[in-house]
């Protein structure tokens, strides 16, 4: 509207009407400015910019198949949508995850079949704004909002959004470039390691920087709050957590698999990194619990840790239903009471069912430094911690040359952080279906 050339692209899956032509808008990789057209809720708050957004009305060109300019018209304010939004996340849950030819993916299906609904993190949320009922399909993880005011019901559903819509669809992101990588072929795995790099994306979000230093509000950032409370940072301003810190090799390992081919072992790589992003839900709900038990918590801290703990109970219920039920019982929105001590042993009950250790746990630190009585670490036969031991792992599982190209990968990829580039680069091989003027 700007008067300028505004580029774009055929969108690839569009179903619209023979009278309507659905495109997107190029973009870039300054945050600040990735898109010229910025409207939807922006609207209303009058911070939404239509200076990149095409005009009204005007002529589209070099469409792939038309031959001739075509005229259009359209109100910008209110026909540019987003194709993509944090709902989808949660309403694509059964088409995506599924009913998908490769379906049903593990993880999505515990939480289906906790809650009884796909769409069980919309439900949530719009409860949670609301201030109704979930209402779900299996009786189980139910939360009522009623009882709670604004400041519990924000928690609830901002915390929702994060813990419980985007976390499903990080894993979904992996599970997807699962399904098309293809065995043995190291020239054809582009779309693959896209759509890993997009489940990396969605777990950091843009806020963090080039090397997740910055404070972001996605599960990256969850992660290195929790380790301070927990002990398990790996650095010593307590800011960078040893999750993280695996997992990050561990994203550079499975993208390295499956730009070689390597499926299998990108699968195991995977299953790696669910197991470690279920800790700071763990973490998050005994911190709670042990405000509510022991710290005379109010509505901020019941809320928070019920939403801590519906993001980590489906996964529990799966290991053993009677230690979810127990932890639902304790932390769920209108508890009566809540028992930090049994919650945190019917946590510990199911460790070695989710693949994670006491030590990636850790325990509740006090202000003084010391645990709190009672909540310090339980013990296993490995106190090791350090990001290197899991991916070391991983890559050896590989063999030979896969496994050097691998390991020089994350030295690679390490000293790109080092250096303040971006860890994950945009494909050189991305291009533009159309362009249009």
């Amino acid at each position: 509207m700007s008067g300028r050339p505004v580029t774009g692209k055929v969108y690839e899956s569009s179903t619209s009407p023979s009278d309507e032509l659905r495109l997107q808008y190029s973009t870039s990789d300054i945050q600040s400015s990735y898109v010229g057209c910025q409207v939807g809720a922006l609207v209303p708050t009058g911070n939404h910019n239509t200076a990149g957004c095409f005009k009204a009305t005007g002529t589209v060109s070099n469409v792939p198949g038309v031959t001739t300019d075509l005229d259009y018209t359209y109100e910008p304010e209110q026909d540019n949508l987003n194709g993509r939004t944090i709902k989808g996340f949660s309403t694509a849950v059964r088409p995506r995850m599924l009913e998908c030819p490769k379906c049903p993916y593990p993880d999505a299906k515990f939480f289906v079949d906790y809650y009884g609904d796909s769409d069980y993190a919309d439900k949530w949320i719009t409860a949670s704004f609301t201030g109704g009922r979930t209402n779900f399909g299996s009786g189980r993880g139910n939360a009522d909002f009623g009882s709670y005011g604004f400041t519990g019901r924000g928690e609830c559903a901002k915390k929702g959004t994060v813990f419980m819509a985007i976390f499903m669809y990080v894993i979904r992101e992996f599970e997807d470039a699962l399904d098309d990588c293809q065995n043995n072929c190291i020239a054809c795995n582009d779309d693959p390691v896209h759509a890993w790099d997009e489940g990396v994306a969605f777990y950091s979000g843009s806020l963090e920087g080039k090397d997740g230093s910055a404070p972001g509000v996605l599960l990256h950032e969850l992660a290195d709050k929790r380790c301070a409370n927990f002990n398990t940072c790996i650095d010593e301003n307590n800011s960078k957590s040893a999750i993280n810190d695996q997992l990050t090799d561990l994203f550079v390992v499975g993208q390295a698999q499956l730009l070689s081919g390597r499926c299998e072992e990108a699968r195991v790589t995977k299953s790696k990194i669910v197991d470690l992003m279920y800790i700071p839900m763990i973490q998050g709900t005994l911190r709670y619990a042990y405000r509510l038990d022991l710290q005379a918590g109010g509505e901020k801290e019941e809320a928070e840790g019920a939403v801590f703990a519906a993001a980590v109970l489906p996964r529990i219920h799966a290991a053993d239903p009677s230690a979810a039920e127990l932890i639902y019982n304790n932390m769920r929105v209108g508890r009566s009471s809540t028992d930090f001590k049994a919650v945190k042993t019917a946590f510990e009950s199911v460790y070695s069912k989710m693949n994670i250790k006491c030590s990636d746990v850790g325990g509740l630190l006090s202000p003084e430094g010391g645990y709190f009585p009672g909540a310090g670490p339980c013990g296993d036969s490995s106190s090791a911690k350090k990001g290197g031991l899991i991916a070391g792992a991983v890559v050896g599982s590989i063999g030979g040359a896969a496994a050097l190209i691998a390991i020089g990968y994350i030295f690679y990829m390490r000293g790109r952080e080092k250096r303040g580039n971006p860890v994950f680069k945009p494909s050189t091989r991305e291009t533009a279906v159309s362009e249009i003027y």
